[in-house]
């Protein structure tokens, strides 16, 4: 193998043993400037976006102990290595995909297991980390406030009575004084 091939293919399974997840992507009339804003857009996120030659990049995941079948990677392929969040990487992924209409999602890989095409789209609609989170607080937070605002109503129904109790003692004692 010559020398730039065996650096391309080092720096290839590099990129695949410190990002656990990626995107396979297959790409027709991508343009430079397109291409740069994806790149762009990946990078924001601390992913990176590699264009690989297909032999390259079946033989970079073979050493790392990936099967990738050669006659399924058709065209020109990209490799988006997932940065800080995988799934908001793919995210990025399908909008750049449905805004330019250029690139196919071939699969990807997420916790050390490879997923087809329309796996990937699924777990691009997940929500965020920051959106579960969230509906994960508001699970923990619903039952404590519920339990609060009992607690609050009968505080506030108790001040009633005695407001009431008092605003009849008052009525009685004019009542009286009257007659």
């Amino acid at each position: 193998m010559r020398k730039e091939k065996q650096l391309l293919l080092d720096e290839i399974k590099g990129q695949i043993e410190n990002f656990d997840s990626f995107v396979i992507i297959n790409y027709m009339g991508l343009t430079a400037n397109a291409a740069a804003d994806f790149r762009r857009r990946v990078s924001t996120l601390g992913g990176n976006l590699e264009m690989v030659k297909k032999r390259v990049l079946v033989q970079a995941a073979d050493c790392v102990g990936i099967k990738l079948d050669l006659e399924a990677l058709p065209g020109h392929i990209g490799i988006v290595f997932a940065g800080q969040d995988p799934i908001e990487t793919a995210k990025v992924v399908f909008k750049f995909k449905d805004e330019n209409k250029t690139i196919n999602v071939m699969g990807g890989r997420f916790d050390g297991r490879m997923y087809n095409s329309e796996d990937v789209e699924k777990l691009s609609k997940l929500p965020s980390m920051d959106e579960m989170r969230a509906q994960l607080l508001s699970v923990f937070e619903a039952p404590l406030s519920q339990t609060l605002s009992v607690m609050e109503a009968i505080v506030t129904s108790v001040v009633y009575c005695l407001d009431n109790k008092c605003k009849q003692e008052n009525d009685e004692n004019n009542s009286l004084t009257e007659a």
